[in-house]
């Protein structure tokens, strides 16, 4: 096993320093993303929600703050695009789409 010098000191707490911001910034990023995934498997769930209530004839659910509705008209098919800035994402947007037998529309 080899001996530490004196001038070696303190080089691992500098190392850690020095990668520390790469590291606090690959775990934002992480999250960020990981966000918007929750945000777009919520936002599907919505539209779906959404695009089956309009084709029954019903009045279409409130949105809440911040997200668009878009509803389309695709052959026999109603389809219901919602879409939102996603958290942390730095003006990135995220939508989820969704259709519905549209007969009543």
């Amino acid at each position: 096993m080899r001996s530490r010098r004196a001038d070696e000191a303190g080089t691992v707490a500098a190392e850690l320093a020095a990668a520390m911001p790469a590291v606090l910034l690959v775990l934002a990023l992480c999250l960020g993303a990981l966000q918007a995934l929750t945000q777009r498997a919520v936002l599907a769930d919505g539209a779906a929600s959404a695009a089956r209530a309009i084709a029954r004839g019903d009045p279409a659910p409130r949105v809440p703050r911040g997200v668009t509705s878009v509803e389309e008209r695709e052959g026999d098919m109603l389809c219901v695009t919602l879409s939102a800035a996603a958290p942390l994402a730095l003006g990135l947007n995220v939508s989820g789409r969704a259709c519905a037998l549209g007969t009543a529309w």
